[in-house]
């Protein structure tokens, strides 16, 4: 009896799934008109949405979304809205006219641990916060004052470059010019941020440290940009528990590195007549120089999370 009266409940919700299915596909498709949304492809699947249309190399995909649907396509990703814009004038749109309305970031699992849980500039969302940095960014790292002062640095480095590329030449040495120009980037890099330099022939070059930050730099790039099913479909988040774990291990050694510049900036000022940075007295500080001067202005808001996290986006 009991068997019975289970098939009579279950056989009707049986009877009605694969109506159900297709008036869930239509519903979506005219909610999108109603709404007055951009074009999309048409088939929405419950829980993938269109990642079903994604294949390698993702630029060809997109590229043929674009032809069928238009410049600007609204598509969805497992439970987020993404909009394809693939033509100059919509980019311009986006970016200059609405450029306020796409100033958020999505809260992805990579910037909860690389971006110190989406306060950095990368991931934080568009408020004070965020404008504060960029504002600081802008004004010591991409300004043309700051760019200017730098210019003697810069010389400097590439003449270094040009007399170690001579000494191999009239050696008869080969030269791998991807490794030289690697180390002449870290170079300015470093001189910019911290005031020293890791290549070089002088006393105070750092090797080893320099393997330490680009072993660092390489796992960024790897893990940063790994799919994680989850930020797509939060009921999958369990099955990204092992990339979570490598995000939290890799923000660990990142840290301990960005601390130990901090602290050796410090340690400079104490003890060397230095402005903080690493530059000698009388110049333009560095990066770090500069916000450890406003940690002493202001302690409450510029943190040693904060210098880290600004550091780690140059």
């Amino acid at each position: 009896m009991l068997d019975l009266m289970d098939y009579t409940t279950i056989s009707p919700f049986l009877f009605y799934l694969p109506l159900l299915f297709p008036l869930y596909l239509i519903s979506k498709h005219f909610h999108r008109k109603f709404k007055n949304y951009p074009p999309a492809p048409f088939l929405t699947l419950p829980v993938v949405g269109h990642l079903y249309l994604f294949k390698k190399p993702l630029h060809k995909t997109l590229t043929n979304i674009s032809k069928r649907y238009g410049p600007v396509v609204l598509l969805q990703f497992g439970s987020r809205k993404v909009l394809s814009v693939s033509s100059p004038s919509a980019v311009e749109e986006c970016l200059s006219r609405n450029d306020v309305i796409f100033a958020n970031r999505p809260r992805l699992l990579a910037g909860k641990h690389i971006g110190y849980n989406y306060t950095s500039l990368a991931s934080a969302s568009y408020g004070d916060h965020w404008r504060n940095l960029r504002k600081i960014i802008s004004t010591e790292i991409l300004s043309n004052n700051r760019l200017q002062t730098l210019h003697e640095t810069r010389a400097n480095e590439v003449k270094s470059m040009i007399r170690k590329l001579d000494s191999s030449s009239k050696a008869g040495s080969p030269v791998e010019m991807k490794t030289l120009f690697s180390e002449l980037m870290l170079n300015l890099l470093m001189r910019m941020i911290a005031g020293k330099r890791y290549y070089g022939d002088d006393k105070e070059v750092d090797v080893k440290e320099a393997a330490r930050i680009r072993e660092i730099v390489r796992e960024v790039v790897l893990l940063g940009g790994a799919t994680n099913a989850g930020d797509y479909v939060p009921s999958l988040s369990r099955v990204s528990v092992k990339l979570e774990e490598s995000l939290r291990q890799l923000q660990l050694k990142r840290d301990d590195y960005l601390q130990d510049l901090i602290r050796e900036c410090r340690e400079k000022k104490v003890n060397g007549g230095v402005d903080g940075g690493g530059e000698a007295a009388g110049k333009k500080k560095s990066f770090v120089g500069v916000l450890l001067t406003r940690q002493a202005e202001e302690p409450e808001y510029y943190k040693d999370e904060i210098i880290r996290g600004l550091i780690g986006i140059v």
